[in-house]
């Protein structure tokens, strides 16, 4: 073992030294992190379960009488360095009428993931949610310009997300979406309808590009 050290520091001592340090880094800033969200989530009435890890402070918000239901072992990291291939914002999960529900599986992993929810947003174990996706159940403003700039009369849909799915880097999954499980949605794909399971797909919108084997 002190040989492999060794042979590690002769190799690349810059590379060994500020590796280990960004290491230690994150798992010191882990530590306060989860202290304060699992403190600030409780406090605000949220269902978190033991071993979620947090990087930076995520965003939440639990409207009168609705449910947050977070599994346990799940990650969520809102530090623009803690996931290195960049985040442009903090985690934030949000309910927003009465008896909404947020439910999300053990084990699943967010990276500036914004999850809005008016209805009902159900994400499995395992989830791997890349960098700033975005995961809504309502359109947020209705489509009628003259109702616009009002909330009046916005649709709203359950979405569906199951075990191991693998969301891209800037993906969008809109209301009444389910996708199944295993399948991987491609970087910057927008999912308007829904996507079976053991599938890769992609694009605007997005469309099944080929079975997983």
């Amino acid at each position: 073992m002190i040989s492999k050290l060794k042979n590690k520091i002769d190799t690349d001592f810059s590379g060994f030294v500020f590796g280990k340090l960004r290491a230690y880094r994150l798992m010191i800033y882990s530590f306060f992190c989860t202290v304060w969200n699992y403190f600030i989530f409780r406090l605000k009435g949220v269902k978190i379960k033991p071993k979620v890890r947090f990087y930076g402070k995520t965003y939440v918000r639990r409207s009168f009488n609705s449910i947050i239901d977070i599994g346990p072992g799940c990650t969520f990291r809102s530090d623009k360095t803690s996931n290195l291939i960049g985040l442009n914002r903090r985690c934030m999960i949000s309910t927003f009428h009465e008896g909404a529900i947020v439910k999300i599986g053990e084990k699943s992993g967010f990276s500036g993931t914004v999850i809005g929810a008016a209805q009902s947003i159900q994400i499995g174990e395992n989830v791997l949610s890349g960098a700033n996706v975005l995961i809504t159940d309502f359109d947020w403003h209705p489509i009628d310009p003259k109702l616009r700039h009002t909330s009046e009369g916005v649709k709203s849909a359950p979405v569906v997300i199951e075990d191991n799915v693998w969301l891209g880097i800037n993906s969008v999954v809109l209301k009444g979406v389910t996708i199944g499980e295993n399948t991987v949605i491609g970087a910057n794909s927008v999912v308007v309808k829904d996507i079976p399971a053991n599938v890769i797909a992609a694009g605007n919108p997005c469309r099944v590009i080929k079975k997983l084997e």
